[in-house]
């Protein structure tokens, strides 16, 4: 799901979101540019609906052309050309945003206007040989493509976007003795790549945003005006009885309740900590401590089912799979997430003497007698899917059934049809309008991928990756380990400069081909880098959850980050697993029953003892000798393969011994 802010969010909260969150700052709109914008949004709203039941008859790259035409616009309306304290008094689009705006229109519509000689059929058939004027009309679009993406997400994505197109046009000049030469694109071959084929602007990416991501930002926006974020967060309250753990374990759920209404996890990390950060503190949390808690929580909620965040389209696409297959994938890994979590909160709460706090939100169970309802759409979304309803319809009819729910719910408190219907429009174009920065983001992605396939440079980088490991070992397995180890780094790195599903794009196509060259399986290796790709929001030096969080509990935004990593550890090493052994794969629910519940019961093992390194605390403090012999033991069980799981055990037992021995001897109360 796109990255879009709660509605219900407070002036400051929005003010920090939109600071921090990994895309730029939208403008806030006075009336008119404001109406204007929300009818372009909501007339996208109704294309994409009809696109679900009545698909264009000329083909998808036909509906992604009026889609891309159609929305681009609307970024130079919405995201201002620099950040807010440079701007004027006005925050509506000056002068060249309009014009902007204007030949975006233009050119993103050129292949389906019906000027003289135009015309999609006829845009078509000059595939290969482009007029002068389809090459400008491209070349503008490109120019504008990434201007967009630079207001949403920052100068690297485009720079990133330049150097592949450099690459592609000057790649013929380099030495052919270099392994990354190539033939060489002229300029119109590469307008032609983007503009023309079913590629490029219109590859998989775009068409994953406009089938598939902007479907569920409506379907969040909707659920999000029918009441069900506040509903969720009372609910967690309600759910947890007073004691000193129940501040700790309430942010954790209604992170991953919020999740299904906001899919960024800095926005939902910063819509949480705006209303449980003053329980933390009542119950005695320190700030880095409850910043990193709410760091976790957030990005949790999009590493979870049922909506998963937006790369996980993408995977399903690329792999010619089915949502749910992928949803299913992420089952246990997410448990083993929250586990993780759980089991720190527990820890913190001991070794903090967190107190109870009184938490007045009625019984759990009249809250969800009252508000139950907002949890059936997301059992509808799961279930059709289990009935092979395609997801795109799947999630229309969950938000119908939260449209219907949320009127029936304002009758019967005697509001008025006509109130109802304005805040369903007004869902429906937020729920485009908060997609504008993703849809931006997989067109620029277009860009990429489609130099990568035109110049073979990414099995050229994969070969690379693979025999660095090679010069390193000449072991298979230590091969594989190396290989596995530089990729996820790769990842890492990659996500602390460009926004997740980017990231996840790039890597696929320039890492996974190297996974795949030491036998990595497409499910492994695809699960693998949607998770480091999501996990840079937590990862320092830039953690943009972690320091989102900072910015709501008023901590150190280092200390922050560092304690978000240690919540987050076991979800750094756990995909590891996935791709290190053939038994990893029954993480991923690839296996029988009884494989998937050994392998299951191992890697929660191993992040029970990830707890224990990271949080100090086993039923009374944990001297440094004891966690970092329970380092090497959670690696060797995280491995999955009898010697290594044995090992693994044995270094928990002997761990364990130590832990009571000097307990009994010599009780000590250590921090971290």
């Amino acid at each position: 799901m796109a990255e879009t802010t709660e509605k219900s969010q407070s002036p400051g909260t929005a003010d920090v979101v939109a600071v921090q969150d990994e895309e730029r700052p939208a403008r806030q709109l006075s009336r008119r540019p404001d109406l204007l914008v929300g009818v372009v949004c909501f007339a996208v709203s109704l294309l994409v609906l009809k696109q679900v039941f009545f698909p264009f008859a000329q083909g998808v790259q036909y509906y992604l052309v009026i889609f891309l035409g159609c929305t681009l616009p609307a970024v130079f309306l919405c995201y201002r050309p620099r950040s807010r304290k440079d701007t004027g008094e006005t925050d509506d689009p000056g002068v060249l945003d309009w014009v902007l705006a204007v030949v975006a229109l233009l050119t993103g519509l050129y292949p389906v206007l019906p000027i003289p000689g135009g015309g999609f059929d006829e845009f078509l058939d000059r595939q290969g040989i482009l007029s002068t004027m389809d090459i400008v009309a491209g070349a503008l679009l490109l120019l504008l493509v990434l201007e967009a993406t630079r207001r949403t997400t920052g100068l690297v994505l485009p720079l990133v976007c330049v150097a592949f197109l450099a690459y592609a046009y000057y790649g013929g000049f380099l030495p052919q003795s270099w392994g990354v030469a190539h033939a060489g694109i002229d300029f119109g071959q590469i307008v032609n790549a983007l503009y023309n084929d079913a590629s490029g602007f219109y590859g998989t990416p775009l068409d994953v945003a406009a089938s598939y991501i902007v479907l569920f930002t409506i379907y969040g926006a909707v659920l999000n005006a029918s009441g069900a974020g506040q509903f969720f967060v009372e609910f967690s309250f309600a759910l947890f009885k007073r004691s000193r753990t129940a501040p700790g374990r309430t942010t954790v759920l209604s992170g991953f309740l919020l999740g299904t209404v906001s899919g960024s996890g800095t926005a939902t990390a910063v819509s949480l900590g705006s209303i449980t950060w003053p329980i933390l503190r009542k119950a005695g949390y320190p700030k880095e401590n409850a910043g990193g808690l709410l760091a976790a929580s957030g990005i949790g909620a999009i590493l979870s089912p049922p909506t998963l965040g937006a790369a996980a389209f993408i995977i399903a696409e690329y792999l010619q799979t089915e949502y749910l297959t992928v949803l299913v994938w992420a089952i246990v890994p997410t448990l083993l997430y929250y586990l993780g979590i759980v089991l720190a909160v527990e820890a913190d709460a001991r070794r903090f003497g967190a107190k109870a706090v009184e938490m007045a939100h009625g019984k759990a169970g009249k809250l969800l007698l009252r508000g139950g309802y907002h949890f059936l759409s997301l059992a509808i979304i799961v279930v059709f899917l289990a009935l092979d309803i395609p997801p795109f319809a799947a999630v229309v009819y969950a938000t119908g059934v939260a449209a219907l729910f949320a009127l029936i719910a304002r009758l019967t408190r005697g509001e008025s049809l006509k109130d109802w219907l304005k805040d369903m429009g007004v869902a429906l174009a937020l729920g485009v309008r908060g997609a504008l920065p993703v849809i931006a983001v997989c067109a620029a992605a277009g860009i990429i991928t489609s130099t990568i396939t035109k110049t073979g440079l990414g099995q050229v980088l994969a070969d690379a990756l693979v025999q660095a490991a090679q010069a390193i070992s000449s072991n298979p397995t230590a091969v594989l380990v190396l290989t596995v180890l530089f990729s996820a780094v790769a990842v890492g790195v990659l996500g602390l400069a460009v926004p997740v599903t980017a990231s996840f794009i790039i890597a696929w196509v320039v890492l996974g081909p190297a996974l795949a060259d030491v036998g990595v399986a497409d499910a492994e290796r695809a699960m693998f880098i949607f998770y480091y790709a999501v996990l840079s929001e937590v990862t320092p030096p830039t953690a943009l959850a972690a320091v989102a969080a900072a910015a709501i509990t008023g901590g150190s935004v280092l200390g922050t980050m560092w304690q978000a990593w240690k919540y987050t550890l076991p979800a750094f090493l756990v995909p590891i697993a996935f791709v290190l052994t053939d038994n990893g794969s029954a993480l991923l629910l690839q296996a029988d029953f009884p494989t998937v519940l050994w392998v299951a019961v191992v890697s929660a093992l191993a992040v029970a003892v990830l707890a224990v390194v990271t949080g100090g605390w086993a039923a009374g403090p944990v001297r440094w000798q004891v966690r970092a012999l329970c380092v090497p033991a959670a690696v060797c069980l995280l491995y999955l393969e009898p010697i290594a799981i044995a090992v693994g055990v044995g270094l928990c037992l002997v761990a364990a011994i130590a832990h009571v021995v000097w307990r009994e001897k010599q009780p000590v109360r250590e921090a971290v």
